[in-house]
């Protein structure tokens, strides 16, 4: 795989956990399922810690019910999910808007980077 996007996928991981969250209380196998019609392939040895790891940063909370006689873990969004997964949509956003705009440009009508001289 290519390690940019090896290195991107936690990222990617994350904020669509995150959605899904903000759309309502949310558990691993259910995500599992979810993530693998992206095309990523998880097992629970890869999800549950991400979810723990988002838990106890307080994004998610967790709570447990019995379903089917079983007990499962469900979580859902918490405030500073919600302020994150806003922060999240922007950036990504912005970043959509960017590299998916192929208007061309030409180089005087393009702002200069900071620290670089316009024309180089």
């Amino acid at each position: 795989m290519n390690p940019i996007l090896k290195s991107l996928y936690p990222a990617f991981l994350r904020a669509h956990i995150l959605h899904h969250a903000a759309e309502g209380p949310i558990y691993g196998v259910e995500m599992i399922e979810e993530l693998g019609r992206h095309g990523y392939r998880l097992s629970p040895g890869t999800l549950y810690p991400i979810l723990h790891t988002l838990e106890r940063g307080g994004y998610l909370k967790q709570r447990s019910m019995v379903v089917g006689g079983r007990a499962r873990k469900y979580y859902a969004i918490t405030a500073l999910g919600r302020k994150t997964l806003r922060e999240i949509k922007i950036k990504v956003w912005e970043l959509a808007r960017e590299v998916l705009d192929d208007t061309p440009r030409s180089s005087s009508s393009r702002p200069a980077r900071p620290g670089r001289a316009v024309g180089r």
